[in-house]
């Protein structure tokens, strides 16, 4: 897949936690106004490479760069796990989405009629404005997920990076978060997502494979084959019956209340066994 017009490039990008190296020299671009998956194991860096095009973490080596957009800095607004965050805080739904205006009034400014009016859509986007009076602590792991998701919306932004948004979720939830995903990119967002779900990122404009480093970028195609997915994850992992490829790993098994892409399988253009000629091959 060619990349004609990038949003993020990443040049031999390193990062390191003290002396662990967290992510080893990688180079990527992702594709501007795109749905981008960034998929693999756990450890394998996949937060670390979001904070890095967030800036929040700088490459140890290297380069990753978000590219200015009409002649201006590209704006990014950044949504981060509930379990990454202090749900515990003594404050409401409408107090937590309204923070994302706070890059534009500080954090003691003035509320403007806009910046109202943008807080408000965003709940009714993620179908909590009947939560807007609730604490946190009175939600399920689905709510909470849609209202800093909705936080997220309210910041002005061009970018919308999200770490694991679907992971875990009810199906209610999952599907209005997918749903605003695909309306934000249908105005021109770029979108780039963490995830476990080898489906979510099949159905991804641009996938970036990760296993402590880049093992592959591109389309879905070209990065989600057997081949590739064995080099991430390990051969242990990897089942293949025919022309589905399943992934078998423990931390992030399916559940019947989640949502329908947790069946953590991917249907492959060729079988194993015709792409061998007959033979038999292993997995």
């Amino acid at each position: 897949m060619s990349v004609t017009q990038p949003a993020v490039l990443a040049v031999d990008a390193a990062f390191k936690y003290g002396s662990r190296t967290a992510v080893a020299p990688s180079s990527f671009c992702i594709p501007e106004r795109s749905i981008t998956a960034i998929i693999g194991p756990n450890g394998s860096g996949k937060s670390t490479t979001l904070n890095g095009i967030a800036g929040l973490a700088e490459p140890s080596s290297g380069t990753i760069e978000v590219l200015p957009i009409d002649g201006r800095q590209r704006l990014v607004s950044y949504v981060l796990q509930t379990t990454k965050v202090n749900e515990s805080l003594p404050i409401t739904v409408r107090e937590v989405v309204t923070m994302g205006r706070y890059p534009s009034t500080g954090a003691y400014g003035w509320l403007k009629e806009a910046d109202r009016a943008a807080v408000q859509a965003a709940m009714d986007r993620m179908e909590i404005t009947g939560l807007a009076e609730r604490h946190l602590t009175e939600l399920s792991g689905g709510q909470r997920q849609r209202v800093f998701v909705a936080q997220g919306l309210t910041q002005e932004h061009d970018m919308l990076l999200l770490d694991e948004p679907l992971t875990g979720l009810d199906i209610t939830s999952a599907h209005a978060i997918d749903d605003v995903i695909h309306e934000e990119q249908s105005h021109g967002c770029t979108i780039v997502l963490t995830t476990h779900d080898l489906t979510a990122a099949q159905v991804a404009d641009y996938v970036i494979l990760m296993s402590g480093r880049v093992v592959a970028s591109g389309s879905p195609d070209e990065v989600l084959t057997e081949e590739h997915l064995r080099d991430a994850y390990g051969p242990s992992l990897i089942h293949v019956e025919g022309t589905r490829l399943f992934l078998d790993d423990p931390i992030h098994r399916p559940a019947d209340s989640r949502h329908e892409h947790q069946d953590r399988s991917i249907h492959l253009e060729v079988s194993p066994t015709e792409q061998h000629g007959g033979e038999d091959v292993p997995h």
